[in-house]
């Protein structure tokens, strides 16, 4: 069985590769995790045929960028202490980027990339930049911040942030990314996780469809710093009582659009209840 859950990452200074299409079912995600435990650290990094987006999880850093064509320095970036405390920062940077990250205090930083051949500028996205969202309603209500979507123009990565209330639910009602449809194209996913406090834990149940040509049904115990691949199926998530869950949420595939899903049709339901629960609440 493919493995589908990464599990026990260790946070090593510099940089971590985690998954990939060498490890993994993905035919274009890289994901990895840039560390740098304290002031004036440094990590020069490379995309090559890849486009990445950074996004600052916790500390400030700067960052400077040389293309082919153009520099940028980024000072000071990075305003939130870690995930739960405030939107999230992020840069795009084409394919033929080399990139050095200077640490300003401890950072962490998660690297997403795929194949590009983009000829897009470096993009800044600042925490006020990014689209945020109130989702679903009652116990599958959710915050999502978008912060690479159309804004900037990749050619594959859209790259965001999602945050559920103690015992909430989100990508629910469940949804799927796998066909080509009148409302649907194929992305692949990736979610990275963070827990708040770190001991706590949530579920994910990845599922296909029963027509599906090798389906599969599977359900993951998650806790903090765990990434799962979502190579196709259904992939709703739950967070613990108690216990606040977050997820950086990247996708990637042959055609760049964010929303192109359907929902699972014996759940879809839910989705017509939001307004009269809205309604009922809010007057």
């Amino acid at each position: 069985m493919p493995k589908r859950i990464f599990k026990n990452i260790e946070l090593r200074e510099g940089y971590t590769s985690i998954v990939s299409p060498e490890n993994s079912e993905l035919r274009y995600i890289e994901f990895g995790r840039i560390y740098l435990p304290e002031r004036e650290g440094e990590y020069e990094g490379k995309t090559g045929g890849r486009e990445a987006v950074l996004t600052i999880f916790g500390g400030r850093c700067s960052i400077q960028v040389r293309t082919p064509t153009r520099k940028a320095v980024y000072k000071s970036i990075g305003w939130r202490r870690d995930v739960f405390s405030g939107k999230p920062t992020m840069v795009y940077l084409p394919p033929g980027s080399e990139y050095t990250v200077k640490a300003e205090s401890a950072v962490e930083i998660g690297v997403s990339m795929a194949p590009s051949g983009s000829a897009s500028p470096p993009v800044l996205v600042k925490p006020e930049e990014a689209s945020e969202n109130i989702v679903g309603a009652w116990n599958w209500r959710r915050r999502v911040y978008t912060s690479v979507g159309e804004n900037v123009e990749a050619e594959r990565l859209l790259v965001g942030e999602t945050f559920n209330p103690p015992g909430n639910w989100s990508s629910y009602p469940p949804h799927k990314h796998d066909s080509r449809g009148p409302a649907e194209v194929p992305l692949e996913e990736v979610y990275f996780f963070k827990v708040k406090p770190a001991y706590g834990f949530g579920l994910q149940r990845v599922y296909t469809s029963p027509d599906d040509e090798s389906p599969f049904d599977e359900i993951f115990l998650i806790e903090n710093d765990d990434l799962v691949v979502i190579p196709r199926g259904y992939h709703p998530v739950v967070a613990a009582p108690g216990y606040q869950l977050y997820y950086l949420w990247v996708l990637a595939g042959e055609e760049r659009r964010y929303g192109a899903w359907s929902d699972d049709p014996r759940h879809r339901w839910v989705k017509d209840g939001e307004a009269i629960i809205k309604e009922a609440l809010h007057g």
